[in-house]
C-alpha cells in the first residue's frame, strides 16, 4: 500500500479498501433503524413553456404525471445505477412536482423512507434527477433551453450519523 493510499484509507473513506481500490462498504453489522431522505431539484423554463404544462398542452402528453412516476420508479432503481450504493427495501416513495410560477418551472421534491442498515439520499437524489430528466424530455419539444438545476439534499434523519439539514444560506 502507497503512503497515498494509506493516508486515504486512514482517513475514514470507507468506499476505499486498503489498496485503494473502490469497495461497497459492509453494513451487515449494524442494525437496521428508520431512515428517511428528502431532496429537490429545480426545472427552470420560459413562461410559455410553464403555461403550456400548466394548462395541459404539451405534445407528449402529462408531462408532470410521467415525471413522478419516473421519478418512483427512478429510486427503486438507485442500487443499479449508482455502482457502490446498496440495494435497500424502500417502504416509501413519494415524488411531487410543484409549480413554481417565479422559476417559472418546477420545484421536483423526493421523499424516500426505510428502515435498513444504510441511508436512502442517492434514492431521493435520483429520484428527482431522472424526474427532472423526464420533465425535460416530455416537454422538450416546446422548449429545448430548459435547464435543471440546484439538485441537493433537503434533509435526511435516521442512522448512526443522525439528522441533517442543510445550513440556511
Amino acid at each position: 500500500m502507497t503512503q497515498e493510499n494509506f493516508l486515504l484509507n486512514s482517513a475514514g473513506l470507507t468506499h476505499l479498501d486498503r489498496q485503494g481500490q473502490a469497495q461497497m462498504v459492509d453494513v451487515s453489522a449494524k442494525v437496521p433503524t428508520i431512515r428517511q431522505a428528502v431532496a429537490v431539484a429545480k426545472v427552470r423554463m420560459l413562461p410559455a413553456t410553464f403555461a403550456a404544462i400548466q394548462a395541459g398542452n404539451a405534445p407528449k402528453g402529462d408531462v408532470l404525471g410521467t415525471a413522478r412516476i419516473a421519478g418512483i420508479m427512478a429510486a427503486k432503481q438507485t442500487a443499479t445505477l449508482i455502482p457502490l450504493c446498496h440495494p435497500l427495501p424502500l417502504q416509501k416513495i413519494a415524488v411531487d412536482v410543484k409549480p413554481d410560477p417565479q422559476l417559472p418551472g418546477y420545484q421536483i421534491y423526493a421523499t424516500v423512507k426505510t428502515k435498513a442498515e444504510t441511508g436512502v439520499e442517492m434514492e431521493a437524489l435520483t429520484a428527482v434527477s431522472i424526474a427532472a430528466l423526464t420533465l425535460y424530455d416530455m416537454a422538450k419539444a416546446l422548449e429545448k433551453s430548459i435547464q435543471i438545476e440546484s439538485i441537493h439534499l433537503v434533509s435526511k434523519s435516521g442512522g448512526k450519523s443522525g439528522d441533517y439539514s442543510p445550513p440556511e444560506q
